[in-house]
C-alpha cells in the first residue's frame, strides 16, 4: 500500500545515486543550464521496486567563493514543468547576490514534463476548455458538469499512466526532492517555491525538518493544499483583486468597456452571460471568467485581458488559452490534486456549495465550488495527506500580496498560523499573484533577498507599505 512507511525521517544516504550533467532537452535549454535524470522510487513503500525519472536541472554559482549552498525552486502548479524555472529566475530579475549565493536547482516533478509523464487522454476540446469546471447557474447545471467530470477521471483510471495514480502526489515529490538532495551530495537545500509550490515546500519542512535550511514560500496555499476548500477561495480571491482590474479599464476609456469600475464591472457580467448563451469561436461565459482570473495575476497582464474583452464583446474569436504540452499539464495537476486530499463525492454538496458561492463570490463562485473530477477519483491504496504542522526549526519566510486571485491571503494566514513558530510571513498591500522575484514591492522583495544571503528573517510578521507604480 502506497504510505506504509514512516511520514516523516531522512533519506537514507547509501541509496543516493551521483547526478551526470549535460545538456539539457529542447525546450528546457538555456545559457549555462545543465541537467541530469535520478532514479527515485516510484513507491516509497517499496523503495526497491519499481522506479521512476526524475529531470533536474542547475545554474550553478559562478562564484565559488560566495556559494553557500543549493536553492532548490518550483514554480507552480501542479503539473507546471520546472527544469527552465532557474534559467528563468536569474534572467528575469532574481538578484545577483541570491544567484552568486547558491547553485539554482529546478526539476519537473514527478509525472509532468520530462519525468515521467503522466495522461488523462485529453482531447483538444477538453484541453481548451481548462482546469476548472463550467461555471453553474443552477443545481441541474452541477448535474450536468458531473457527467463531464466523471468521463475525465475515467480517462485518467483508464490511461496508461494510470499505475503512478496513487503515487503522484505532493509528499512523493517532496520524498524526489530530498532524493534529489542527498544525489547532489548536500546536507541541506534552502528552498523557493510559488503558489502549489508553497505546498510542497510546506510538505518538505513537515517531511524533512532537518534537511531544510532557508525555506521561502511565496504566494501562499493553506496547510492542506489544493484541496476544494481552496479552490473555493480562489473565487473569494477573484472579488478581492477584481476592482484593481476595474480601475485600470476605467482610467482607459478607449477600451472601450466603461469609465467607471461601476460600468466595468456592469460589464464583465453583460458579456459572461452573453457567452453562455452563445459561446463566441468556442469561448463560453466560463471560458470568459477563466481568461479574466488569469490576467488578474499581474499588472502587466490587464491591457491583454481588456483586449480580450473589447474581441469577444465584438464578436470576434481570440486565440485558444491551452498553453504548449497542457495534455499533460492538466493530466498532471489532476493526478497531484485529486490524490492529495479526498474531495467530496456528493452532488448534493456540490449543489448547496454552488449556491452559496454565487451569491458570496458572484463573478466565479458558480464554477470554483462545481464538481470536477476529483468527486470521481478512484483512491485504492492511497496515502494520507501529510499533516503541515509546527515541529521544526524557525527557518521558514512567507511572502505574500494582500489582493492575490489565485492563493488569497486567508489561506496565507492558515498556513502560517499552521507552522506555528517555524514561520515569519511579510505582507505585501499589492495586488496579483506572486511577490518574488518579479514584483514590484521593494520592502517584500528586500526581505526575501536579505533572509537568502544572509539568514536575517524580519522579528515577526510584519506589512509592507504599497509602493507607487512607476
Amino acid at each position: 500500500m502506497a504510505g506504509a512507511f514512516a511520514a516523516t525521517g531522512d533519506t537514507p544516504e547509501d541509496t543516493a545515486a551521483s547526478l551526470k550533467w549535460g545538456s539539457c532537452p529542447k525546450g528546457a535549454a538555456a545559457p549555462r543550464l545543465e541537467c541530469a535524470t535520478l532514479q527515485v522510487p516510484l513507491d516509497y513503500g517499496k523503495p526497491d521496486g519499481r522506479q521512476i525519472e526524475i529531470a533536474v536541472s542547475r545554474l550553478a554559482s559562478e562564484k565559488p567563493d560566495k556559494r553557500r549552498g543549493v536553492l532548490f525552486t518550483n514554480p507552480g502548479g501542479p503539473g507546471a514543468e520546472g527544469l527552465i524555472y532557474p534559467a528563468a529566475l536569474a534572467a528575469l530579475g532574481m538578484p545577483k547576490d541570491v544567484v552568486d549565493s547558491y547553485d539554482l536547482i529546478g526539476f519537473d516533478p514527478r509525472g509532468a514534463g520530462h519525468s515521467s509523464p503522466v495522461s488523462c487522454d485529453l482531447t483538444p476540446q477538453q484541453q481548451e476548455r481548462g482546469a476548472f469546471p463550467a461555471y453553474a447557474h443552477t443545481s441541474a447545471d452541477v448535474t450536468r458538469e458531473a457527467k463531464y467530470a466523471r468521463t475525465i477521471a475515467q480517462q485518467c483510471a483508464g490511461s496508461d499512466s494510470a499505475w503512478m495514480l496513487p503515487h503522484t502526489t505532493t509528499a512523493n515529490t517532496a520524498r524526489d526532492m530530498d532524493r534529489i538532495r542527498a544525489a547532489l551530495g548536500e546536507s541541506k537545500i534552502s528552498y523557493l517555491g510559488a503558489s502549489y509550490g508553497t505546498s510542497l515546500g510546506a510538505v518538505y519542512a513537515t517531511l524533512f525538518p532537518t534537511h531544510g535550511d532557508r525555506i521561502v514560500l511565496d504566494s501562499n496555499l493553506g496547510p492542506r493544499g489544493y484541496d476544494a476548500g481552496a479552490f473555493r477561495l480562489v473565487a473569494r480571491g477573484m472579488e478581492e483583486r477584481f476592482p484593481e482590474f476595474a480601475a485600470f479599464v476605467a482610467g482607459h476609456p478607449e477600451y472601450g468597456l466603461g469609465t467607471t469600475p461601476r460600468q466595468v464591472t456592469a460589464e464583465f457580467f453583460e458579456l459572461a452571460k452573453r457567452l453562455d448563451e452563445k459561446p463566441v469561436g468556442g469561448v463560453d461565459g466560463s471560458m470568459f471568467r477563466g481568461r479574466t482570473l488569469d490576467g488578474l495575476y499581474a499588472d502587466s497582464l490587464m491591457p491583454d485581458v481588456a483586449k480580450t474583452w473589447q474581441s469577444l464583446d465584438k464578436g470576434e474569436s481570440i486565440p485558444p488559452a491551452a498553453p504548449a504540452n497542457a495534455a499533460n499539464s492538466m493530466a498532471a495537476r489532476l493526478y497531484v490534486i485529486c490524490a492529495d486530499t479526498r474531495w467530496p463525492t456528493k452532488i448534493g454538496e456540490y449543489q448547496r456549495d454552488v449556491a452559496v458561492d454565487r451569491l458570496l463570490y458572484p463573478k466565479l463562485g458558480g464554477s470554483t465550488a462545481n464538481v470536477g473530477p476529483c468527486a470521481f477519483w478512484p483512491h485504492k491504496d492511497f496515502e494520507q495527506p501529510v499533516k503541515v504542522g509546527s515541529r521544526g526549526p524557525s527557518n521558514i519566510l512567507l511572502v505574500q500580496n494582500e489582493r492575490d486571485p489565485g492563493t488569497p491571503l486567508v489561506g496565507a494566514k492558515k498556513l502560517r498560523w499552521a507552522l506555528g513558530q517555524r514561520a515569519t510571513m511579510v505582507t505585501a498591500d499589492e495586488g496579483g499573484h506572486g511577490v518574488y522575484p518579479f514584483g514590484r514591492n521593494t520592502c517584500a522583495n528586500n526581505a526575501v533577498t536579505t533572509f537568502l544571503t544572509t539568514g536575517g528573517r524580519p522579528v515577526s510578521d510584519k506589512t509592507c507599505a504599497a509602493e507607487p507604480v512607476t
